[in-house]
């Protein structure tokens, strides 16, 4: 296994820097780049322009800098450099997690990520405990009962939910829930309300939860009917195995049967994408949950950044991220030989 986890790890940087120079081949491309946008502020034309950032012309609204203070501006953001240049040093920074300052917030990359960490944590962590918890106990419950009233009567109301997209539950739920036509009863925005930081320690625990609950709901439902589903049919498929009729006539009682030979095997499925739902939790947003919410994470940034042609938050996250994804995609794998002996990977070393 240690010869396979070398080569899953060699196999890494070639995909990580192939994802790397395509995204940044891509925003050469791009109109708008961050010289447009900086000298269409400077002549009141707002934000915009309609040439690549890594060309070597500018839209016409250009034609009222000199060319020396255009150079400049160029030189300032470092596109006076060429294109395979960029991306070396860029590279090269990066193997040192030094992703630079952002052109639009004005601010290390590193610190402004870390400060929209906690509201993509907040949402990821609870969603992932929500549906976890709830889906795993909720399919179990669902195959011992298959086609009872039961069943039918959940499976309609999880699918229902996952039909409505998390955006319009958010408005339903703000609508209702939010003081929108009906109750005020949970706040409608941030992590915490204004004066949390005057708050005993219990009770900033209970104004956060208090805060988390529309936009976790939100976020989580979607979620329910794919995991659960997917418990169900996993718990359904060992049950109708030959070793459980064996354990039946054993004598062994139904709940042996059900937790200690079926569970073991159909939890597999489940716990194998353990690992990479765990970390992604933690790094992910919902850029509509967040907008609808205002709160200020991730998914919020990432739209933000690629709105404004700010390249060093794009690219630095997407560096991170992808490094992550990875590693998670690693952890996934390896999982499969904690949970089932059955599995090596010893013929593929």
């Amino acid at each position: 296994m240690f010869i396979y986890i070398l080569k899953r790890l060699a196999l890494m940087i070639p995909t990580l820097f192939g994802v790397m120079l395509v995204t940044f081949v891509v925003t050469q491309f791009v109109p708008g780049g961050p010289v447009e946008q900086l000298v269409a502020q400077m002549e009141g034309h707002g934000r915009g322009g309609e040439a690549s950032s890594g060309g070597t012309s500018l839209y016409r609204g250009d034609s009222g800098l000199d060319s020396e203070r255009l150079a400049g501006l160029r030189a300032m953001y470092g596109f006076d450099r060429p294109p395979l240049e960029r991306f070396l040093t860029m590279m090269k920074n990066y193997l040192v997690f030094d992703f630079g300052s952002s052109y639009y917030y004005h601010r290390s990359v590193v610190d402004l990520v870390i400060s929209r960490m906690p509201v993509s944590m907040s949402l990821g962590l609870w969603s992932f405990v929500i549906v976890y918890g709830v889906c795993i106990p909720l399919g179990i419950a669902k195959a011992v009962r298959d086609g009872s009233r039961f069943d039918v009567l959940s499976s309609t109301a999880i699918l229902v939910g996952y039909a409505v997209p998390g955006f319009v539950l958010a408005i339903v739920l703000i609508v209702l829930f939010g003081g929108g036509s009906f109750w005020s009863i949970f706040p409608l925005r941030g992590l915490v309300s204004d004066n949390w930081s005057e708050l005993t320690f219990g009770a900033r625990i209970l104004d956060y939860l208090w805060h988390m609950v529309l936009p976790i709901t939100a976020s989580a439902v979607g979620s329910l009917a794919v995991m659960t589903m997917l418990t169900k049919n996993s718990f359904l498929e060992e049950i109708r195995k030959q070793y459980v009729l064996t354990a039946r006539a054993k004598g062994l009682a139904e709940s042996q049967v059900l937790y200690k030979h079926v569970f073991r095997n159909a939890i597999i499925p489940i716990i194998t994408g353990f690992p990479g739902y765990f970390i992604a939790s933690f790094f992910t947003g919902s850029l509509l949950i967040e907008t609808i919410f205002s709160l200020d994470g991730m998914g919020l940034l990432a739209y933000q950044s690629v709105l404004n042609r700010d390249y060093p938050v794009v690219l630095g996250t997407l560096y991170f991220f992808t490094i992550i994804g990875l590693v998670s995609r690693l952890l996934s794998d390896l999982s499969y030989v904690l949970v089932d002996p059955r599995i090596s990977f010893e013929g593929l070393d």
